[in-house]
């Protein structure tokens, strides 16, 4: 079945086809859809984002159930060697650390496992609480990636680029 990651409150396990439904459900409430979207068949953007080579997406579980998913990429060219990460969660679980402690469970994996030495992460500079999660991890800004995201009315919106150095991991 793949890795299972463990963190103090959320288990992340690779996502299965099986997951569509409830990610999609996810997807729909207007909180991640303002961020996330997806085009108007949401079903069909799940499935490619668990599909897409050269992404890997958990299924984040907690307290019995799923609610969210987590993905990381890796630029593996040997003179820019990285890992991004993207993250969604069910507004009924924001606030109650379960990003957080998905976010750290993946970056510890990352960094320990696959030997990332640098970590990124890119919210919306409007997403104050998403920042404040990824700082609690240890990601800090670098910078404002102007007009780099589409917005649901089909605007622009600014960047926060945020990295990680493996030393820095909280």
């Amino acid at each position: 079945m793949g890795t299972i990651l463990h963190g103090t409150h959320v288990t992340l396990r690779p996502a299965v086809a099986g997951d569509i439904p409830a990610l999609v459900a996810i997807r729909r409430t207007p909180e991640v859809y303002a961020r996330w979207r997806g085009g108007e068949d949401l079903t069909d953007a799940v499935t490619t984002d668990l599909a897409e080579s050269g992404t890997e997406t958990f299924a984040i579980e907690a307290e019995g159930r799923l609610v969210g998913a987590v993905q990381w990429y890796a630029n593996d060219d040997d003179e820019y060697r990285h890992a991004g990460l993207d993250i969604y969660l069910d507004p009924a679980c924001h606030g109650r650390g379960h990003g957080t402690d998905a976010v750290r469970t993946l970056a510890r994996h990352l960094v320990g496992h696959h030997r990332f030495h640098r970590l990124v992460i890119d919210p919306a500079v409007d997403n104050l609480p998403a920042i404040r999660c990824y700082e609690k991890v240890g990601f800090r800004p670098v910078g404002v990636m102007r007009r780099y995201e589409r917005d649901a009315d089909g605007g622009w919106h600014d960047n926060l680029l945020m990295d990680l150095l493996a030393e820095e991991l909280v």
